[in-house]
């Protein structure tokens, strides 16, 4: 029998409704006195009432300084209230959210600024000098707000010296204080362009709108039975989408309350959860096995969270991570910024191992296809994932300002999304690799995820990424290279051995390379452009140069 995800019922049924704006007002009125934002670094905390009156205040502040609907604003900033008070405010004033690494700066910078033209900027003080240094690139934002980190006053300075308008970010609020009507924002208005990570290429920027970020918002809302009661942890950056739409947003459309914290700590991590007596939070990428193998604690279960929306899970060590926390649920999703997630695990329900969901049937088609000829594959084969929304405005409208790449991933009006993945007979779905990240050696297709998930097994190793590099013979073939991480003495020997039994013989690494860290995006995902960039070094451990030796 073929199993989908049946369990998503939208909170808000009417679709006209899925607007920022709409879901803000809504919980206003509805627990105005009720906790939705606590800082814990900042010391505050805003109840949906205090937000709602504060973000409407900033957006007339936009608008009164000349800000139109459609309107891009720039938003380069650390976690903060003032962050997301200033992403709502945009929404309140029909803007245009543009939310932009923090860890940008040079060419990675100036090409999301001129891809996206934004008018108007809010940053955090100590990163204004890199958006001054864009010099002409940047002639397009007409005014600053700067966020003060303790470094306002010199920020300010340097941006006005270039001839910028710049003024303190609080000066929004005053600009904005009377009753002036705001614009009418609608379900298929652009809400935010998110820029993808840039792991392969250029980052192109999603255009999404506000009813796809609801959408995407609501879905989380069903997969974690997130409620009025529930506290929802956030410590991913509110620049990615996994802390605005599949954290921050989901609190907003269950009237649950938001902790904002600046950024992961695993060694701090249970400690923060049960100070805010946090029950719903997320993992991305090697968050959780970091949580992992920190020593274990006699109270690690004294805590009231229950459930952890983890993008993987990492299913080796799922029951044992639920055993220690005392945590209910692991659930999971496989979707794109571009999609939402048309795949889904329901609540509470055993799923096989790496198992990443079933297909929510009545909100999305999906296939798994060819990627040569789009046709689709049979059951239990390894296709491309393809997607369609079966509810208006609820995939993105394509890459803002980048027809050619949006023509490309929309091909025969199905979005594609890269992934491999495989469905059994039963409707679980498992995600197998990025087709630019898949290797194939000997005339075998190799998973870089799962050669991956094998070494993280080994308890000295902390991080692993695996690449494909050309191998010397068997053109257009690949060789497999391990960058480690270890947690303590290892040697390449003993990860190959390890290997042994895990993965099949012909996908173990013949080459392993140690390194002090690896290198990621701000979001956490593995740039493995830069891996295969570096690729074999002299210091490289080669598994068939030792056999020869």
């Amino acid at each position: 029998m073929t199993h989908v995800y049946c369990d998503l019922r939208t909170t808000f049924a009417d679709p006209g409704q899925w607007t920022l704006p709409a879901i803000l007002r809504a919980r206003a009125a509805e627990q105005p006195d009720a906790v939705f934002l606590v800082t814990p670094e900042e010391g505050r905390q805003w109840t949906y009432g205090e937000v709602l009156a504060e973000t409407e205040t900033l957006a007339r502040g936009l608008c009164a300084a000349g800000a139109a609907p459609g309107d891009r604003v720039l938003v380069m900033a650390a976690n903060s209230a003032a962050f997301v008070r200033s992403w709502f405010a945009c929404g309140l004033a029909d803007l245009v959210e543009v939310p932009v690494n923090v860890a940008y700066e040079g060419e990675f910078l100036r090409h999301q600024v001129v891809t996206s033209a934004p008018r108007w900027a809010i940053v955090d003080d100590v990163l204004a000098a890199r958006l001054a240094a864009l010099g002409p690139d940047a002639s397009m934002i007409e005014r600053f707000w700067v966020i003060d980190t303790g470094h306002q006053a010199e920020a300010i300075e340097l941006l006005r010296s270039g001839g910028r308008a710049a003024v303190p970010w609080q000066d929004l609020a005053a600009a904005g204080d009377g009753p002036a009507p705001l614009p009418q924002t609608t379900p298929q208005s652009l809400a935010s362009i998110f820029f993808t990570s840039g792991t392969t290429g250029p980052a192109k920027g999603v255009a999404m709108p506000h009813a796809q970020m609801y959408l995407f918002g609501d879905e989380v809302v069903s997969l974690t039975r997130l409620t009025a009661a529930d506290t929802y942890l956030t410590v991913t950056p509110l620049f990615h989408g996994n802390a605005q739409f599949m954290a921050a947003y989901p609190a907003l459309i269950a009237g649950a309350t938001l902790v904002v914290r600046p950024k992961f700590s695993a060694s701090r991590w249970i400690d923060q959860v049960r100070a805010d007596d946090v029950t719903v939070t997320n993992f991305l990428g090697v968050m959780m096995d970091f949580v992992w193998k920190q020593p274990a604690r006699p109270d690690d279960a004294d805590n009231r969270l229950r459930c952890i929306f983890a993008a993987p899970t990492a299913s080796s060590i799922v029951a044992d991570f639920q055993a220690r926390y005392g945590i209910e649920a692991f659930v999971e999703v496989f979707g794109l910024t571009e999609t939402c997630a048309p795949i889904l695990s329901p609540y509470g329900q055993p799923r096989p191992p790496g198992a990443a969901g079933l297909h929510a049937s009545q909100w999305f088609d999906i296939r798994l296809v060819d990627p040569e000829t789009d046709a689709e594959v049979p059951v239990g084969q390894v296709g491309e994932l393809v997607v369609r929304p079966k509810l208006p405005w609820g995939c993105s409208l394509g890459y803002y300002a980048m027809p050619e790449k949006t023509l490309e991933a929309w091909r025969n009006l199905w979005f594609h999304t890269g992934d491999a993945l495989r469905r059994d007979e039963y409707g679980w779905y498992y995600f197998v690799d990025r087709y630019k990240d898949a290797l194939r050696r000997r005339g075998e297709n190799i998973s870089s995820y799962e050669i991956e998930q094998a070494i993280l097994g080994h308890p000295k190793v902390e991080q692993c990424a695996v690449v494909g590099v050309v191998a010397e013979i068997e053109a257009g073939e690949d060789e497999v290279l391990a960058v480690i991480v270890p947690a303590g003495p290892v040697s390449a020997e003993e990860i190959l051995t390890w290997c042994e039994g895990r993965i099949p013989a012909f996908a173990i690494p013949r080459f392993v390379r140690f390194a002090a860290e690896i290198p990621k995006t701000q979001s956490e995902k593995v740039r493995k452009a830069a891996l295969r960039e570096t690729g074999v070094t002299t210091d490289t451990f080669d598994r068939m140069a030792a056999v020869k030796g």
